[in-house]
């Protein structure tokens, strides 16, 4: 099994294109338990929180949604479940091995997606802004392949607003999650994810930056009292 290429000190998060391989070799090794893992340490709140994240693109039937950082194929399994025609795409070709998924599936960067100008309704993204080697360029490649009046719906993890529920938040994410996270899968990994919240700007310039490519209608939604965010808008 491949492990992270190295053990980063806590106190750095790799950057740039050092942070594209250290993601990359990541999710090729927790590919196989990856959804055990999710199920396990969020309760099953993430297969509601993806439910939602589908029924707030509110698109008609057989809408073309592009599923960015698709991962096993959680998203594009709903999208076609609500009539949606998905169309996954990620950089791991482990994860998409082990994908479930009866949709089209390519394995791609999705800051430079192999697709035409506003070929898609939608646009779908779970778990992956933190994990981009930078946030500006994907939300202009999201500008670029959704269509006028299309719209995007990203979910991602957050920090809860309220001091208590954020300090027993930190304790589950900071030392929860690696031990359970070890334990089922690779501990190396699970103790990169929760550090890797710290790459999310505040919430504020996140819907800005957004905003600012084109989706001027963004607005973020808090989940679970504000352990996740959703953020959904329309293309302009």
């Amino acid at each position: 099994m491949t492990r992270l290429p190295t053990r980063l000190p806590d106190a750095r998060l790799p950057e740039g294109q050092e942070k594209a391989r250290t993601v990359r070799a990541m999710f090729d090794t927790i590919a196989p338990r990856y959804d055990l893992v999710n199920r396990v340490m969020t309760l099953r709140l993430d297969v509601g929180w993806r439910r939602r994240t589908v029924a707030a693109l509110r698109l008609p039937p057989g809408a073309v949604v592009l599923d960015l950082a698709c991962g096993t194929g959680d998203l594009c399994r709903e999208l076609t479940r609500r009539g949606l025609s998905p169309i996954g795409f990620d950089f791991s070709a482990g994860m998409l091995a082990v994908a479930r998924a009866p949709s089209p599936l390519v394995r791609a960067d999705v800051l430079r997606l192999p697709v035409p100008d506003a070929v898609a309704e939608g646009v779908t993204c779970g778990f992956a802004l933190r994990n981009l080697v930078a946030l500006d360029p994907f939300a202009r490649e999201l500008a670029r392949v959704v269509r006028r009046g299309g719209r995007i719906a990203l979910l991602e993890t957050a920090e809860p607003p309220n001091p208590v529920v954020r300090w027993g938040h930190g304790i589950y994410f900071g030392k929860v999650v690696p031990r359970v996270g070890g334990w089922l899968s690779d501990p190396d990994a699970y103790r990169y994810l929760p550090r890797s919240a710290a790459y999310l700007p505040p919430p504020d310039e996140l819907v800005a930056l957004f905003r600012r490519a084109g989706f001027p209608d963004l607005r973020r939604t808090r989940l679970a009292g504000g352990i996740a965010q959703l953020l959904t808008g329309t293309r302009a």
